[in-house]
């Protein structure tokens, strides 16, 4: 018996047609005889959509009520009581209701495919985790929902829905994307063309950088190169959450492994930050580690020798007073301690 497959559809935008390729999808299967069932499809009133449902089996939403308010959500349960060989799911970075037993569509979608159900989905390039700091800079929106890249990395297959962001305008213009109002709003947003430009490159990207990973081949010769293995230093600052995502991303480009650490000293003043860090670390498959000790340039370059690390990712630092400039930062002395290391000092992006 095969293992259950997910397959994405990733756009870099609303309308690109993700869903409808997805449908298209379904409807071949289905006539090659496939048991499928549409777990949950978005509609946004988008007719030549609709009309690809035609003949497809639909799982009812459940109801939720939350805050006096009743919200339709995916009837997981249902759909297991089904148990199909292949259940459709749009949008993959859905965040439930709050009550429900999950916390993010793709956690249920998880749930499908544990139980031997295959999954087509669909998503847009701009939710990817680590890419969330690189939309805010480009868009200036900051998306809310996201997914995890190792959730997306475990796809069998990533298919790229491309249009160009002219033909999507006037898609939009034409009222097929949204309602005429909000179709305005969104043109002078989120959906000029700079933005959707860039949007469309980072998908481009990161579906080719997909294609070279599955279809890499290990070459003996790679076994006598060193093996590269990032270290992310971790603070209570904001900041850190960007120092995050750009180490994992430069890990997952390079195959390497991921760790992440926090020297804390005994007079810490912001615990909860630094534990929320730490979680969402944890979250990305981010190995992470904390350690108490005064001197936290020596611990850092210590524990990176220990593990052998071969790059540091830190953070620039905040200014400092005038009586502190003539000595040593954090970062200019671990520099000068793990000489043997690469140091990737991260700037903080501004808007």
């Amino acid at each position: 018996m095969s293992e259950p497959q997910l397959k994405i559809y990733l756009g870099y935008a609303a309308g690109v047609g993700k869903t409808y390729r997805m449908l298209e999808e379904a409807q071949a299967m289905r006539q090659k005889g496939a048991d499928i069932v549409i777990g949950y499809f978005e509609p946004h009133g988008r007719k030549e959509t609709i009309a690809k449902t035609e003949g497809l089996e639909l799982i009812p939403r459940r109801v939720a009520a939350y805050g006096g308010t009743n919200f339709e959500e995916m009837d997981t349960e249902a759909i297991l009581r089904r148990k199909p060989a292949v259940a459709l799911v749009d949008e993959f970075a859905h965040t439930n209701v709050p009550g429900s037993k999950n916390l993010k569509r793709w956690q249920d979608v998880q749930e499908l495919l544990a139980a031997g159900i295959d999954v087509l989905t669909t998503m847009n390039v701009q939710h990817l985790e680590s890419l969330n700091d690189q939309v805010w800079h480009v868009t200036g929106v900051r998306v809310r929902e996201t997914v995890p890249d190792w959730v997306v990395d475990e796809a069998a297959e990533i298919v790229l829905v491309d249009l160009t962001p002219r033909a999507l305008r006037n898609r939009i213009e034409r009222g097929v994307v949204y309602a005429p109002e909000k179709a305005k709003r969104a043109m002078e947003n989120f959906f000029a063309e700079a933005n959707l430009g860039a949007l469309r490159e980072m998908a481009m990207r990161h579906t080719a950088h997909e294609v070279e990973e599955r279809l890499a081949v290990p070459e003996p010769a790679r076994a006598s190169t060193r093996h590269e293995r990032i270290l992310i230093c971790l603070t209570s600052r904001p900041s850190s959450a960007n120092l995050i995502r750009r180490g994992k991303r430069v890990a997952d480009y390079l195959q390497a492994d991921c760790l992440a650490l926090h020297v804390c000293i005994p007079s810490e003043r912001d615990p909860e930050t630094v534990e929320r860090h730490l979680s969402f670390a944890r979250n990305l498959r981010i190995q992470t580690h904390t350690m108490k000790a005064e001197d936290i340039p020596r611990a850092i370059t210590e524990f990176a020798r220990a593990e052998k690390v071969t790059q540091i990712f830190m953070g620039r630092g905040l200014p400092r007073p005038v009586w502190k400039r003539f000595s040593e930062s954090v970062v200019q002395q671990v520099v000068r301690l793990a000489r043997d290391m690469q140091i990737t000092i991260v700037a903080e992006r501004r808007r």
